[in-house]
């Protein structure tokens, strides 16, 4: 699966983009922000990243920049049962709106194969992703919870999120992104 946002394209890893993808995700900064990705992250896990099988009713992508290549990643899996968004975007192009604008494509996909909720959330040390979250329409749920975090080596408190598919999305936060 592939799709084209107003700036950015989105399409699956393969095995030549692991250089990019170390290279876009392996500083700490990014890493401890994520549940899944280890620190220190090494070309290994960027391998093991590109080899991840597409799951069609969840799918993943490399975040691409055109004329650039690789800026990060965003895409949906599954916590407690529920579809969830997830997303890193490399440090160089932090402040751009490239996140947002990466999260609202993937929002549209969720909402095309049918989904009707998704959840998302942030180590509560990462309010800038909160920001993010809130963007697209996220409300949080008002609660904390723990979340195990592969690179900290513990578990880490979590703000929760969600949203309802159902609702009609608003194209303005995607807009601002550009």
């Amino acid at each position: 699966m592939f799709h084209r946002s107003e700036r950015l394209f989105l399409r699956p890893a393969f095995p030549e983009d692991c250089g990019a993808i170390l290279a876009g995700i392996g500083e700490e900064a990014i890493v401890r922000n994520l549940a899944r990705a280890p620190w220190p992250y090494t070309i290994d896990d960027a391998r093991n990243f590109a080899a991840l099988p597409q799951n069609p009713r969840l799918p993943h992508f490399l975040v691409t920049l055109p004329g650039i290549g690789v800026i990060g990643a965003a895409g949906m899996g599954e916590h407690d049962g529920e579809p969830e968004i997830g997303y890193w975007i490399a440090r160089q192009h932090w402040g751009q709106g490239y996140a947002t604008e990466a999260t609202g494509a993937v929002l549209r996909i969720a909402r095309t194969l049918g989904h009707r909720r998704v959840v998302a959330g942030h180590f509560i040390d990462n309010p800038a992703s909160g920001k993010v979250l809130r963007k697209l329409g996220f409300l949080p749920l008002g609660r904390i919870a723990k979340r195990h975090s592969l690179a900290r080596g513990g578990w880490v408190d979590s703000v929760e999120y969600a949203l309802d598919c159902d609702a009609e999305m608003d194209p303005a936060p995607v807009a601002r992104a550009a």
